[in-house]
């Protein structure tokens, strides 16, 4: 299941290769037994029980589903048991809860791992859980224990459609792709007794989609907790995303349904969660006009050429555009060649960050190391212009071969790849050789450029006071904390042996 950007909803371990079972890798389960806090396995399937159906009275009072999320281990503050998320609300569940028919009268409950606990103890009529690579160990823990309790798993997301022979290990069905035709007609087939173990759908047909269950949602645990999407997928091709490398397609809502949405939210601020929200410029246009009246402001995620477009980003500011994450990724013409990202051009770089700043528009702006052509100078290199184009929010990350990408390819041929452990597979962590540094070097260059980036003196000197200095600031805080969580991080390669 996969939807939006979002999900829904798809290895050489200490010197040895360890063949994908039934069970996970030693180090996998020590990690998810922690994620999750494993109850008791003593709960199992009785013989000959079908893991199809619920029961005739728990079908008679209505399907008890349960929606999670696997810990993503992102960037959160926790205040006890608590934790709120410097993120924006995933749609993930709150869609699929919403497309849940009503004719099964069923009661959903949604957790997300990442600011809440999962309810492992309790009963469910069925689970599904949805995952991305990073989160994939600790998905299939949850699911593994689940269905020792004879509860029946669906799994679903990014990871499942990239590796869907491996997640069909772990789940009682699978879901490959959008969720809008398939999960309506799992919950049907399963109620029949007759689900099937693989649910494909390529297409989308995004009109007349219900609106988010955030009424489900966990209060005050995320500090943009409204979240919205108009576009879905991405007509780019760049070597590392995963986006297409499960090819869906590009897909478009009706401007006048988004806009409905977002009226409807009581709040003045939300995020689109797509990919890119100018990749179709004449929709683009449609939709920041109709989003005018409305007197709201958003954040969302854009490419550095929008700055070509004077006219459309005079419209995505007048629509309420407060914040824009945009992948510059390197500062070397030929890394991004290499990646297919050749349209960022570097020494535009300080013109679309006036541009943007001239509206008011923070940038949270992405970098990657690790490309075949970064030296060690890279991240010497990255924080000074960081500083120069004082970039609001400065995010990096280390390069990441997801499987089934053209990335994972081409390293997996050139036996680059030092394991398959999914959850170092985050963009935080080194996951193969580099060709002009050590895994080390690379690693260590990753966590200087972080310290060195979110210094006072450097915050004070990127973070100018305008319009939107809360969202810069909080911003800032957020990844100052991280670096610290970086410092304490001492398992930086847990299993590549080094």
């Amino acid at each position: 299941m996969r939807i939006g950007r979002g999900l829904a909803g798809g290895v050489l371990l200490l010197g040895r290769r360890v063949e994908w079972g039934r069970r996970l890798p030693a180090e996998a389960g020590t990690l998810a037994e922690a994620q999750i806090r494993c109850l008791s396995t003593a709960f199992t399937r009785k013989r000959g029980e079908s893991c199809n159906h619920p029961s005739r009275e728990n079908r008679d009072l209505g399907l008890k589903i349960l929606l999670a999320l696997a810990d993503g281990r992102i960037h959160r503050l926790r205040f006890g048991a608590s934790a709120i998320s410097f993120r924006e609300a995933p749609l993930t569940l709150t869609t699929l809860a919403a497309l849940v028919p009503s004719e099964l009268h069923a009661q959903v409950r949604i957790a997300d791992a990442s600011v809440q606990p999962v309810p492992l103890g309790e009963t469910f009529d069925l689970v599904g859980i949805s995952c991305i690579t990073g989160t994939a160990f600790g998905a299939y823990a949850m699911a593994d224990h689940f269905r020792r309790r004879g509860i029946p798993v669906v799994l679903g997301g990014v990871h499942v459609a990239l590796c869907p022979e491996e997640a069909a290990q772990h789940a009682d069905a699978i879901v490959i792709g959008f969720a809008e035709q398939t999960w309506p007609q799992l919950l049907r087939d399963f109620v029949a007794g007759k689900m099937q173990k693989i649910y494909r759908h390529d297409g989308s047909d995004l009109r007349g989609l219900p609106a988010p269950r955030r009424d489900l949602q966990k209060k005050f645990g995320y500090m943009m907790p409204n979240t919205v999407f108009a576009t879905r997928g991405c007509k780019g091709t760049c070597e590392f995303c995963a986006v297409p490398a499960v090819p869906f397609g590009w897909h478009t809502r009706p401007v006048g349904e988004v806009v409905a949405e977002v009226r409807r939210i009581p709040a003045r601020r939300f995020a689109f969660n797509d990919v890119n929200i100018i990749e179709d410029r004449d929709y683009a246009r449609e939709l920041f006009r109709a989003l005018i009246p409305l007197k709201k402001t958003w954040g969302g995620l854009a490419t550095t050429d929008i700055a070509q477009d004077p006219e459309l980003l005079e419209l995505m500011a007048r629509s309420g555009c407060a914040y824009l994450l945009l992948g510059f990724e390197s500062l070397a013409e030929r890394a991004l060649q290499g990646i297919g990202k050749a349209f960022n051009r570097p020494e535009d770089y300080p013109s679309v960050c006036r541009a943007l700043h001239d509206r008011g528009i923070v940038i949270q702006g992405c970098f990657i190391f690790g490309m075949d052509s970064d030296t060690p100078d890279i991240f010497r290199d990255t924080v000074a212009a960081v500083n120069e184009l004082q970039i609001d929010i400065p995010r990096y990350a280390v390069f990441t071969p997801y499987p089934a990408t053209r990335a994972y390819q081409r390293l997996k041929a050139e036996d680059r790849l030092l394991h398959e452990y999914w959850p170092d597979y985050d963009t935080q962590h080194v996951v193969f050789r580099p060709k002009n540094m050590s895994p080390e070097e690379l690693d260590a260059g990753f966590i200087r450029a972080w310290t060195e980036t979110f210094t006072l003196k450097s915050i004070r000197h990127r973070v100018r006071w305008r319009r939107q200095f809360v969202v810069a600031f909080v911003g800032n805080l957020a990844y100052r904390l991280y670096v610290h969580r970086l410092h304490r991080d001492t398992n930086r390669f847990r299993v590549a042996g080094l």
